[in-house]
C-alpha cells in the first residue's frame, strides 16, 4: 500500500542531495520551457530528460502507474474533447491541409490537427515525471527552510511544506475509508454498475472530506498553541546549503529554457514547429 502513495522518501542519489529549493526552480523552468513551446522535438527531448532522470533518482514505476494512468485518462478524455469542439484546429495554425478521410461533413481527419493533438498530448504529459520526481525527492520541512532562507516569508514557506506533507495523508484516509467500506459489503469494484460505484463513491468522499477537516482543524489548533506565528523570524530544524550541485542543476535548467525559447524565436519564428512548410 505505501507504494502507491506520494511520498518523500530518502536516497542516496543526486536528485535527493539538491537543495529543495534548487529543484523547485528546476521544475519551475523546465515546466516553463515545455509550456512555451510547441515544437515536438524539444518536447520529447525533455520528455526523455524527465525520464532519465526518474532512473537517476531510482522512482520505479511501480509507485508512480497509477498517477500515469490517472493522468492518461484525463489526457485521453481532453484529446477528444478538442477534436469535437475544435477539428480543424491544426490547419488553422499551420496554414496547410492534408485531408486522410471525413468522420462526418464537420470532422474532417486532417495530417495537421493529428500533428497538432499528438504534439499537445506529449506537451502534457512532458510535465507529469518533472512533477513526479519533485514530489518523491522533496523533503517538505528542508523545502520549507530553503524558501525561508532567500527572503519568502515563513508562514508562507511552512504552508506550502505543509501541502506536500498533505498528499500522503489524504491518500492514506481515501484507503482506509474505501477499505472499511468495502468490508461493509459496498462493491467498488470494476464489476459493479457505473451508477452504483458512483453512488458509493460519494460514501468515501464525505467521509473524506469531514475528516480531511477534522485534521486542519487539529494542525491549526495546534500551531496556535505553539504560537506559531508570533515572531517575525523562526529556525528550521532542517536545512541545506546549496553546493556545485545545485548550481549546475540551475545552470542545465535555466539553459534548457533559453534553448526553448530561442528555438522558437529563431528557428520556427514562433511557438509552433510547422513540418508542412
Amino acid at each position: 500500500m505505501q507504494e502507491k502513495l506520494i511520498l518523500y522518501t530518502s536516497d542516496e542519489t543526486i536528485i535527493h542531495r539538491l537543495s529543495g529549493l534548487t529543484k523547485l526552480i528546476s521544475f519551475l523552468l523546465l515546466t516553463s520551457a515545455v509550456m512555451y513551446t510547441y515544437d515536438i522535438r524539444v518536447i520529447v527531448g525533455i520528455l526523455a530528460f524527465s525520464f532519465f532522470l526518474m532512473r537517476v533518482a531510482k522512482i520505479k514505476f511501480a509507485r508512480v502507474k497509477l498517477m500515469f494512468a490517472y493522468v492518461f485518462a484525463f489526457l485521453v478524455v481532453n484529446e477528444i474533447i478538442t477534436f469535437l469542439f475544435a477539428p480543424t484546429e491544426g490547419v488553422k495554425i499551420f496554414g496547410t491541409e492534408h485531408l486522410l478521410f471525413y468522420i462526418s461533413k464537420n470532422y474532417p481527419v486532417t495530417l495537421e490537427q493529428i500533428f497538432y493533438q499528438t504534439t499537445k498530448f506529449l506537451k502534457y504529459v512532458s510535465v507529469i515525471p518533472l512533477g513526479m520526481i519533485f514530489l518523491f525527492t522533496t523533503n517538505p520541512s528542508e523545502l520549507a527552510s530553503s524558501l525561508s532562507r532567500i527572503g519568502v516569508n515563513y508562514k508562507i514557506a511552512y504552508s506550502f511544506a505543509l501541502t506536500l506533507r498533505y498528499f500522503p495523508d489524504i491518500q492514506r484516509a481515501y484507503t482506509d475509508i474505501s477499505l472499511a467500506q468495502q468490508a461493509r459489503g459496498i462493491d467498488l469494484s470494476y464489476k459493479a454498475k457505473f451508477k452504483d460505484r458512483f453512488k458509493y463513491a460519494l460514501l468515501i468522499l464525505i467521509p473524506l472530506i469531514f475528516s480531511s477537516l477534522e485534521r486542519v482543524e487539529k494542525i491549526s489548533n495546534a500551531m496556535d498553541l505553539r504560537g506559531f506565528g508570533k515572531y517575525k523570524k523562526r529556525t528550521w530544524y532542517t536545512t541545506k546549503k546549496f553546493t556545485s550541485e545545485d548550481y549546475i542543476a540551475l545552470v542545465i535548467s535555466a539553459l534548457i529554457l533559453l534553448i526553448s525559447i530561442a528555438i522558437g524565436v529563431f528557428v520556427n519564428n514562433g511557438r509552433f514547429y510547422n513540418p508542412f512548410l
